[in-house]
């Protein structure tokens, strides 16, 4: 068998979204993904269902594994004919080991690449306002590791513009010492940050005088990364990153993975610090009979009402898996939602109706001036779901075909990773809640003592009934009931301190 390939890749600082497209790309395609403490855990959801990932740790007090072993474990898998990706927080070449890595590689005969990536300094940079180079304050730009102080020569570096040191936050009361020994001024702007491009960066802000005390004050751990040089003094004329409307908010979404995106990302964009927690799923239907027949009478229908993307993505399923397509739909098309009017207009399909609010109530309203009588009526969507407004068309006349296209359920890893999330001191200032499923599965995953501590954000009246009736206080609902007007009500009751 023929040797596979090693890509050693820069995760970058810490903000997934700062990986490259190239170390995207090798990521989707790896057999094994070995990945460091400081690498984004979110990266790996571009990692393959049931690919091999190993945490390989790499944490200063804690190595999971040696060096040694991990190059090891690099050659054995490649050997194998494995594509293998070695993630690596930072640049995998700026005091990240990687020379040693690749060196280990050459020896075994095992083809390499390096990707680099968003090296810490630069993120450190970019995040907190501070630019290292400036014509007005520095050209010259020295890195250094502060993990064994003896090793520097701080006759050489002690005067350097600006100074950036990587892991040297224990060491920071003998580094400052030794720089001020060789003649820096006291009063120099200095700066130390954790987590850096994340939603919980920390910065502390001093001078090489004062910065060790304020670490100690302030409680500041390792990783964190220390500036030392006038370009400090930018900082609080060209912070961004701290300012954003929810900087440091930790806010769960439970809505199911694979519809998350766009809601967590909005979210992001605004600096809150999303945590994932789906608490349902999307699975197929009990039985696709029901709406198998309706597909096969496609054109006898007058309406067809989507109340979900759900609804739509698996009506369109069960069309493709039958012998029509949408050449048979006379139907007008009703639309509960922008996003589920998205969906449709993503298959090129126009919304003749969409109600003003995106509750069921609304859409019955919608049809008030329609004459109904005898109206054919499709309308796929979730098993168990209200019957408030096949009641009110039938009422009407209608005759109302309601099929179950797909089901929701809890995710067996629920339980346990509500733990996770809620069982730590430090609880989450925000849970977002989308559907009354997703309020009624949380509480069969995690119990209502879990949001104690924690503000509820509820997308429209009908969940906020479902937490009322289970004993949980609304803080904010959505107006417009979408999950825009979800984040808009979040940055109204959140003013930055």
């Amino acid at each position: 068998m023929p040797n596979g390939k090693v890509f050693l890749i820069g995760a970058g600082p810490g903000d997934p979204e700062l990986l490259t497209l190239k170390g995207k790309r090798l990521l989707q395609a790896a057999d094994s993904v070995l990945y460091d403490h400081l690498a984004p855990e979110t990266l790996l959801e571009f990692v393959r269902p049931g690919v091999e990932r190993v945490y390989v740790g790499k944490k200063r007090s804690s190595h999971a594994f040696t060096q040694q072993e991990i190059s090891a474990m690099l050659v054995a898998r490649a050997r194998a004919g494995r594509s293998v990706v070695r993630l690596k927080g930072g640049d995998p070449f700026i005091f990240g080991r990687g020379g040693e890595e690749i060196e280990a590689l050459a020896a075994a005969g095992i083809e390499y690449e390096v990707v680099p990536g968003v090296t810490t300094p630069l993120g450190v940079a970019a995040y907190c306002g501070v630019p290292l180079t400036h014509r007005d304050h520095t050209s010259v730009v020295s890195f250094v590791t502060g993990h064994n102080a003896d090793l520097i020569d701080w006759d050489r570096v002690g005067h350097a513009e600006t100074l950036v040191v990587f892991m040297g936050l224990t060491a920071l009361p003998r580094i400052a010492r030794e720089i001020r020994a060789r003649g820096r001024a006291p009063e120099t702007p200095a700066m130390a940050v954790r987590w850096a491009t994340r939603p919980d960066q920390e910065t502390v802000v001093g001078t090489l005088e004062t910065l060790p005390a304020l670490v100690e004050r302030h409680g500041l751990k390792p990783p964190a990364t220390i500036v030392i040089g006038e370009v400090v003094r930018l900082r609080e004329q060209l912070n961004w990153f701290e300012k954003l409307p929810l900087f440091g908010r930790r806010v769960v979404v439970t809505r199911a993975r694979s519809q998350a995106a766009g809601f967590s990302g909005k979210l992001r964009e605004l600096g809150a610090a999303v945590i994932g927690f789906p608490v349902i799923e999307i699975r197929p239907a009990a039985d696709f009979g029901p709406l198998d027949r309706a597909i096969a009478g496609l054109d006898q229908y007058d309406w067809l009402i989507f109340t979900s993307v759900n609804g739509v993505e698996q009506f369109i399923a069960r069309l493709d898996a039958s012998g029509r397509d949408l050449r048979n739909l006379r139907a007008r098309l009703c639309a509960i939602g922008p996003a589920t009017a998205g969906a449709l207009a993503a298959l090129h399909l126009k919304v003749d109706r969409m109600p003003a609010e995106y509750v069921a109530e609304s859409l019955v309203e919608a049809f008030a001036g329609d004459n109904l009588k005898d109206s054919r009526i499709l309308l796929p969507r979730a098993a168990m779901a209200r019957d408030t407004a096949p009641g009110a068309l039938r009422a009407r006349g209608a005759i109302v075909d309601v099929v179950e296209a797909y089901r929701t359920a809890m995710p067996e890893s629920a339980p346990a990773r509500a733990v996770e999330i809620f069982g730590a001191h430090n609880p989450p200032d925000w849970i977002t809640f989308t559907s009354s499923s997703t309020v009624t599965n949380f509480v069969r995953a995690a119990g209502l003592r879990a949001l104690d501590r924690v503000k509820i954000a509820s997308i429209g009246p009908v969940t906020s009934a479902t937490c009322r009736r289970l004993g949980l206080n609304v803080a904010v609902e959505a107006s417009p009931f979408t999950t825009d007007g979800l984040i808009e009500a979040i940055l109204r009751e959140s003013p930055r301190g």
